[in-house]
């Protein structure tokens, strides 16, 4: 199948079921348009009113037109329509586990959810955990300890990159975003998803949109997003610059923006701040970069 679905999702910065909608498609190359509701906003209703019955993003509409809602349905939906994508791990005793790691994610885990809402704009200083919360985390971290014993060595819970680590990223970015304490096992797979391309794009698209007041706020200081840092980029008003055309459409460049001396042109202002925000996400910026 290659025809392309639609994926309607919210906010990226706080959206953290939505996140793991768009990694679906975006970690197993699966063609998508992404379409962005106003989920903390007036319109949202509206926004949904194409997609009858759903009332919660993400959301799915198939190529042939059918609506998928929750997270747990689109993972089987797109595991079942693209059988060799690798959503689920090949090895059948480690799909068992990966089954079992995201049914657990969908459905527990509150404590956590609801003390540490997802928040990628920054880290909050000084946060203290509830027993409730630490609890969950020790939960989480024996999962994720079973799950390095049966797959050795590597970034990802069970092997290559599957449908448990989708389910996990946002939890990944809790634990970034608030600081929380883990073992060094546990944050080494935390950083690990920090650096993986798809969420630094995810994120680097998500400070492009600013909601205020800003959801879930908290009387904390607040830190710079937690490594990697970023390649220090600030926009300008003109150029000339080093490119003609946008790295990503191929269009005439009108915005632009500076690393140290060097200008380089976007089509738009989207592309253009996507790229400030992060420019090592973007391969096809990098490339014009270094060449």
């Amino acid at each position: 199948m290659c025809m392309t679905y639609d994926l309607f999702i919210g906010a990226r910065t706080y959206s953290s079921w939505s996140l793991r909608g768009w990694l679906m498609f975006a970690k197993f190359g699966l063609p998508v348009n992404v379409h962005l509701v106003d989920l903390y906003g007036e319109n949202f209703t509206e926004d949904l009113a194409q997609l009858h019955p759903a009332r919660l993003v993400p959301i799915v509409r198939t190529p042939e037109g059918d609506v998928v809602q929750d997270t747990l349905a689109i993972a089987e939906t797109l595991a079942e329509r693209h059988p060799d994508a690798g959503l689920w791990p090949a090895n059948p005793s480690q799909r068992i586990f990966a089954r079992w790691l995201v049914a657990e994610m969908h459905s527990g885990f509150g404590a956590l959810r609801e003390a540490c809402p997802m928040n990628l704009s920054h880290q909050w200083q000084g946060f203290d955990p509830s027993d409730a919360v630490k609890a969950d985390l020790d939960r989480i971290e024996q999962l994720w300890a079973v799950a390095r014993d049966k797959a050795g060595n590597g970034l990802w819970l069970l092997g290559d990159y599957s449908l448990a680590d989708v389910f996990y990223a946002p939890v990944a970015a809790r634990i970034a975003g608030y600081g929380l304490p883990v073992s060094a096992a546990a944050q080494a797979y935390v950083q690990a998803h920090l650096a993986d391309q798809s969420f630094r794009q995810w994120r680097a698209l998500g400070l492009t949109q600013k909601i205020t007041p800003a959801p879930y706020a908290l009387p904390l200081e607040q830190r710079p997003w937690p490594v990697p840092t970023p390649l220090a980029a600030r926009a300008v008003a003109s150029g000339p610059s080093e490119n003609a055309s946008c790295p990503y459409s191929g269009k005439p460049v009108t915005d632009f923006l500076a690393i140290g001396d060097r200008i380089f042109g976007f089509c738009n202002q989207t592309c253009r701040d996507k790229t400030v925000n992060d420019p090592e996400a973007w391969p096809a910026f990098m490339e014009i970069y270094h060449s």
